[in-house]
């Protein structure tokens, strides 16, 4: 019986003390997870991070490599790439006495992937994984006016489903956000309510602007801009704006410059479902279970989205 009292996503990850908190979605996804990552390590639990590259992996030093698809991530590993969020933000963790290593890995398809994962469940002895993603669209379900960028998210859903392990949560911050991309909110409610419907939503969950946790993302999401100037994270400098209390078209980038942003507190909330819940709502995720590779997931959801009669009709949000 949940309570009140105690936010549903603390109580799912109360009895697990190893955590993997991944990025779902590449890139910055994983910056997402860093006020939950904090929260979490202040309770005792043993907190690891990881992310779904999209820096030139192959460019890394050979003895970053765990294993085949899983790159151990430090301040001090050497590449090329000026890309590179995972080491950039090693290196801010490393500056401020945390445990510093970010797990990385390439773009994969779900085989290949749901292998590195398991790898990674198994030499960590992980007990919870948590998939982040930096807006809402891993919520869809295949028959939405809009996917937004389903490719990365949907793999990794699939991957961490077939996992034997006891705690499989899918927490999101960031919405409205994934407009940019052509999702309709409406339908991203509509999803959270049926998962609500099945068992399967645990709630949101906000983070407090004047919080450690809130300060400290905050000042990582600075640091990772001023290491990316041409490339930063639109996603997060929107919700580190947001969980600094501002508010409409807040400009923090010329990769912005063309579009009109609407920073606003809903941003700032984590909303969180159970994992294999969501799975079994996405109407193709049986198209892309064979895959081993990223591009043939492309493929399978181009040929999924071509054959389905018709999809869900968006609506404005009403008020």
């Amino acid at each position: 019986m949940s309570s009140l009292l105690t936010p549903p996503l603390f109580a799912a990850l109360a009895p697990a003390r190893r955590i993997l908190i991944a990025g779902a979605g590449g890139g910055f996804d994983v910056y997402a997870g860093l006020p939950l990552a904090l929260a979490l390590r202040a309770t005792g639990a043993e907190v690891h991070l990881a992310s779904l590259s999209f820096s030139q992996l192959e460019l890394i030093d050979q003895q970053s490599w765990a294993e085949r698809n899983v790159a151990a991530i430090t301040p001090d590993t050497a590449s090329p790439d000026w890309f590179f969020p995972e080491r950039t933000l090693a290196r801010w963790l490393a500056a401020r006495d945390m445990p510093s290593t970010v797990y990385a890995f390439p773009p994969l398809g779900v085989q290949t992937l749901r292998e590195a994962y398991r790898h990674l469940v198994d030499r960590l002895e992980i007990d919870a994984v948590v998939l982040v993603d930096g807006g809402t669209d891993i919520l869809m379900r295949g028959d939405e006016d809009a996917l937004g960028t389903p490719v990365e998210d949907i793999t990794s859903i699939a991957a961490v489903t077939a996992l034997d392990v006891p705690i499989k949560l899918v927490t999101c911050l960031g919405f409205g956000i994934d407009a940019y991309h052509g999702v309709n909110h409406v339908q991203v409610l509509e999803n959270i309510a049926a998962l609500d419907r099945d068992g399967g939503y645990l709630g949101a969950l906000s983070i407090p602007g004047d919080s450690r946790e809130a300060v400290l993302y905050r000042e990582a999401v600075a640091d990772a801009q001023a290491a990316t100037p041409e490339r930063p994270s639109i996603v997060n400098g929107q919700i580190a704006a947001a969980v600094a209390g501002a508010f409409g078209d807040v400009q923090f980038t010329r990769r912005t410059s063309g579009s009109t942003l609407f920073v606003n507190p809903l941003m700032a909330i984590y909303f969180t479902v159970d994992l294999d819940k969501l799975a079994a709502r996405c109407l193709y995720l049986d198209r892309i279970e064979n895959t081993v590779g990223r591009n043939q997931v492309i493929t399978r959801i181009q040929t999924f989205r071509n054959e389905i009669p018709s999809t869900r009709i968006p609506r404005a949000y009403p008020h």
